[in-house]
């Protein structure tokens, strides 16, 4: 027969050994702190001094501020574009809050971005981007509005009025319904794309644009005023049946009341004073 009780003896002993500490060895330990603490020393010691050896080069009057570059400017001058930065030659090119720099630019009515870079060591550029008039929105006042439907400035007396006139949103509606307003202008601005690019009735033939919530654009043609009915959608097609009749029109135009576009495949045209419809 085994014995058990001897067994189980000798494995407690066994285990008992196992459980005993060993003695610390403070050398190593106090070796490896020591590593340790060189180790982040001298990391701190390198990442202040460089930090330092920055602020100092930084500092320097190497990257004082010498040029400032303005491109892209054509109807704002460079010297408002300089008046607008408050850029001080002479100062450091780091210590310039780029961002900041860009929307004082862009505080001028007819700057839409403003972009400024520093080119090391002592040039700073500015980049611009001007608003294009599309149109003149006629609100009580005269406003250029960009190719964004959006209206940047009233006009004043050395503005150039050779745009195309948007009528039939007053300030009201405009502040009342900014949705529906916006949307009626974004309408005026593809209408007015499409006619850039045409040859037979473009936008040279046009002298104002009325916008209604409900029956949509009318054209005025620049010979003789008349009205065109361009309703609110499908312009391109509308236009080509217009073209194809247009040149037989042309010389009639001070004796018409109106043409309307908004029916299928047809061009309607009213002759002023009679009740005759012409259908071509």
């Amino acid at each position: 027969m085994r014995d058990l009780k001897g067994q189980k003896k000798s494995r407690v002993k066994e285990n008992r050994r196992r459980r005993e500490k060993q003695p610390r060895d403070w050398g190593k330990i106090f070796r490896r702190t020591l590593r340790f603490t060189v180790f982040v020393g001298s990391v701190a010691l390198i990442t202040s001094g460089s930090f330092i050896g920055l602020r100092m080069i930084f500092s320097s009057d190497y990257f004082r501020l010498e040029t400032i570059q303005v491109e892209q400017a054509q109807r704002v001058s460079e010297e408002e574009i300089l008046a607008l930065s408050d850029i001080q030659p002479g100062t450091s090119i780091f210590d310039l809050d780029l961002a900041l720099i860009g929307s004082k630019i862009e505080e001028n009515l007819w700057i839409s971005r403003a972009q400024v870079e520093r080119v090391l060591p002592r040039t700073v550029v500015i980049r611009v981007e001007e608003r294009k008039p599309l149109a003149i929105v006629s609100l009580g006042y005269l406003y250029y509005m960009d190719a964004d439907g959006t209206l940047f400035k009233v006009l004043e007396s050395e503005d150039r009025l050779d745009y195309p006139v948007i009528t039939g949103i007053d300030r009201g509606f405009l502040l009342e319904k900014p949705e529906e307003s916006r949307k009626l202008l974004r309408e005026a601005v593809g209408l007015i794309r499409i006619l850039q690019t045409r040859s037979r009735f473009g936008l040279e033939d046009v002298s104002e644009l009325h916008l209604d919530p409900a029956s949509g654009i009318d054209l005025f043609t620049y010979v003789g005023g008349v009205p065109v009915h361009m309703g609110h959608a499908n312009y391109e097609l509308k236009l080509d049946r217009l073209e194809e009749i247009y040149k037989e029109l042309e010389p009639r135009l001070p004796g018409l009341k109106y043409i309307d576009l908004n029916v299928l495949d047809r061009v309607i045209v009213k002759v002023d004073n009679r009740t005759t419809t012409q259908k071509g």
